[in-house]
This record gives structure tokens, C-alpha cells and sequence, in this order.
């Protein structure tokens, strides 16, 4: 192998430049050259590809977002767009490539993998719904930054004996609302996973209100049935019920933005180096991540078309701790 590629695709995740560091810098320590695809499977098919070395990488693995950046692309679901991409890959001289991102991400890749290229996944998503890893790259910042806004709520919740309705980031996936419900001590969790009863989520607040709490926290993912705003207009229609004054806020892609926790930037690094590993021993067509605390390797047939569920423990946990 003498030519390695990196690329990030999909929502972009806190610590995906320090796996791109790790990749590029672990890809020329085994003596190979190292290029980055710019705008993911984008730039695949026009070629944007170029070489990097360590430098290049330097005083990037602190920020958030993706360096190489990141770009949906239609045309790299047709099989002539796949094609495309294996073309521009082969004028390069590309051997490998690594593709840093979530499930949409490790689709492409292993597309790519069964055209011929050696091609391995690192797990990054804050959504955390990869599966074949534990925790995926970006979880643990997102998961931080929604919790110190809800913190910083809870405060002016106090002051005002208001119910803050806060919605995060999980389009399909309740995972950060989950943990950030339980973390942030809310008194009801809307998830994807689960059906909403607005209803029940009254009688949540009302309970809470009568038994003298000065505020009160709903997390919403904003893939539930109901998202905030949608709660916040049955709330107000119920006034009386609720006892509480309702506010909502949306976090949004502030979740995405942060500067990448020590955790992130570890796992990031670590996984981006395994990748390296495992196509320099001759392993490709599988996903790295993080199960039990070491890095493994899935087959991308194990991974791709499928999704994490949330742990029943955790979910039961939420509803106790919220009493």
C-alpha cells in the first residue's frame, strides 16, 4: 500500500479533525502518503484530493467541525456516481481510503469496498446510533454542551417557576436526549423511540408543580412525535393543568460547534490510528470503534442498514430519577 485517502462525510462531529490528524500522521509513519478529500463523497467524484503531510494537520485536532468539510451528495447513491468516485480515485493512485462519519457514511463506504477498494470506517456521529461502537466520535462534547445549556436554564427556570421545554439534536435516535434528560434531571424525556402522550407529559408537570418543585425540565429530541414547539401549543391549550409557565428552547446545531472534549479527541485519535492499522495488516471493509474500552473492528455487513436501540436500563433509570 503506498497512497492513503481520508474523507468526512454526513453532520459533522467534535473531534472529527483529530481523527483526520490521526490518520494522516499514522499513514505516513508507516511510510505511505497521505491525501484528504475535500467535501466528502463530493469530492470523490470531482477528484478534489490532495496530499497531506504532518504539518498540514498540525493545530487542528482543538477545533470543531471537519477541515476536509463535508457536503450530501445525491449522485454518490447511483452506482455511476460510485463508479465516478472509483475513477478519480484510481488517477491518484489511491490504495485505501478511510471515511470518517455515521451510518449514511459507512454505507457509501462499504459501496466502495464492494467495487474493490479497501476501505475502512471510523465511527463519528453524535447521534450514537452506529452500530458496532459503544460511543462514536462527538457524543460525549454534544452531549456536555446540551447539558450546560440546560444547567444555565434550570437557573432562570428557578428565578421564574417556569417549565423549560428543551429540545436536542436525534432526528431518529433519542440517545442524547435520553442521557441528557437523566444528567440534567429532567421530569419527562420525549424520544423518537417512544410514543409521546402530551397528555402524560401534563400530568408529568402538574405532579411536579403540586409537589412544590420551583421549576420543571422536559428534553425533547427533535425527531419525537411532538417536538417542542409542537408540545409547547398543547401546553399553553392546557394552562390550567400545567400549573407551570412554559418556555422552549432549541439548542440546534449549537450541539454540533463545540470545541471537542479530551474524551473526544482521544477516542478520535485512537480510532483514526486503528484504522491506519488495520489496512497496513491487510483488515479492510470494516468499521472501527469503541466496545468495552478497546478499539474493534465490525464488518461493515454487520453495521450498515442497522441502529443502536436505547438501553431499557437507561430508560428506566430516567423515569425513576425523575420521581
Amino acid at each position: 500500500m503506498r497512497r492513503i485517502a481520508v474523507l468526512t462525510s454526513g453532520g459533522d462531529a467534535p473531534g472529527m479533525n483529530a481523527a483526520i490528524r490521526a490518520v494522516v500522521r499514522a499513514a505516513i509513519e508507516h511510510g505511505w502518503e497521505a491525501y484528504g478529500v475535500k467535501h466528502g463523497y463530493m469530492g470523490l467524484i470531482d477528484g478534489n484530493i490532495h496530499q497531506l503531510g504532518r504539518r498540514d494537520v498540525g493545530g487542528i485536532m482543538q477545533l470543531g467541525g471537519t477541515v476536509l468539510g463535508s457536503a450530501r451528495c445525491p449522485e454518490f447513491k447511483t452506482d455511476e456516481g460510485r463508479r465516478k468516485a472509483l475513477r478519480a480515485l484510481n488517477q491518484k493512485g489511491i490504495d485505501a481510503v478511510v471515511v470518517i462519519g455515521g451510518n449514511g457514511s459507512q454505507t457509501g463506504a462499504h459501496a466502495l469496498h464492494q467495487l474493490g477498494l479497501p476501505t475502512v470506517g471510523v465511527a463519528s456521529t453524535i447521534d450514537n446510533d452506529l452500530y458496532g461502537s459503544e460511543i462514536t466520535i462527538g457524543v460525549d462534547t454534544a452531549l456536555n454542551i446540551a447539558l450546560e445549556s440546560i444547567d444555565r436554564l434550570k437557573v432562570t427556570a428557578s428565578s421564574h417557576q417556569r417549565a423549560f421545554l428543551v429540545e436536542v439534536m436525534g432526528r431518529d435516535c433519542g440517545y442524547l436526549a435520553l442521557m441528557a434528560g437523566i444528567a440534567g434531571g429532567a421530569e419527562a424525556i420525549a424520544l423518537p423511540e417512544v410514543e409521546t402522550d402530551p397528555k402524560a407529559l401534563v400530568e408529568e408537570l402538574r405532579d411536579a408543580y403540586q409537589r412544590g418543585k420551583s421549576h420543571a425540565l422536559v428534553v425533547v429530541a427533535e425527531g419525537a412525535k411532538y417536538n417542542a414547539s409542537a408540545l409547547v401549543k398543547y401546553f399553553e391549550e392546557h394552562e390550567q393543568e400545567v400549573g407551570f409557565d412554559i418556555r422552549a428552547t432549541t439548542l440546534g446545531h449549537v450541539q454540533r460547534g463545540g470545541t471537542p472534549s479530551s474524551f473526544d479527541r482521544l477516542l478520535a485519535t485512537r480510532l483514526g490510528a486503528a484504522a491506519v492499522g488495520y489496512l497496513s495488516d491487510g483488515i479492510a471493509g470494516v468499521l472501527c470503534g469503541l466496545n468495552k474500552g478497546d478499539i474493534t473492528a465490525t464488518p461493515y455487513e454487520e453495521v450498515t442498514g442497522r441502529h443502536k436501540t436505547l438501553s431499557p436500563e437507561m430508560m428506566e433509570l430516567a423515569r425513576v430519577m425523575a420521581r
